[in-house]
């Protein structure tokens, strides 16, 4: 097989990619623990439970919805189980299984370090993009998704999470 190596081009381009992306990472975990004292990871967690019906949601599809393994994920939860902004409880349709619960601690939690969050995405990321570059960059990034999990069937744009999310409250 031959190596298909990477065009002038595509090397530019991925090397941006990886820059931003690292550079920006760095800026959301710094903000997040400056301001909320968590890592960008808790909040990620914090913010899908708001999202879901009754602030719930079985740990393997959370791992699933966040892109992390089980395992990282179970770590994670034990922290913010501990800290009293989430608890975890038993799945009545699986005895192995166990749900995440989002408590009214942690929305609380959640609601005070989201508008720095915001800002502080805005400020490093769509303050820099025209309308349609923002739209592009999310035709971009769904495709490479997409493409990525491949291996689930029938995946169509609505099938992808993040682009059927709409915020929610847990009452």
């Amino acid at each position: 097989m031959t190596t298909r190596w990477l065009t002038p081009e595509e090397q530019r381009a991925w090397r941006a990619y990886i820059a931003a992306t690292l550079l920006l990472e760095d800026a959301i975990d710094r903000q997040l623990q400056q301001e909320a004292g968590m890592p960008h990871m808790y909040y990620s967690i914090l913010s899908v439970l708001s999202e879901t019906p009754e602030c719930r949601l079985r740990m393997t599809d959370l791992a699933e919805q966040l892109k992390i393994t089980r395992s990282r994920l179970t770590y994670a939860v034990a922290r913010l189980e501990k800290d009293g902004l989430v608890r975890r409880e038993g799945c009545p349709s699986d005895k192995r299984g166990s749900i995440a619960v989002l408590t009214d601690e942690g929305m609380t939690v959640l609601e005070r370090a989201a508008p720095g969050h915001v800002e502080t995405v805005r400020a490093h990321l769509f303050d820099h993009l025209a309308p349609q570059q923002v739209a592009q960059l999310e035709e971009i990034f769904t495709e490479v998704a997409q493409a990525l999990q491949s291996d689930e069937a029938g995946s169509t744009p609505e099938d992808v999470p993040w682009r059927r999310r709409s915020p929610k409250s847990c009452s």
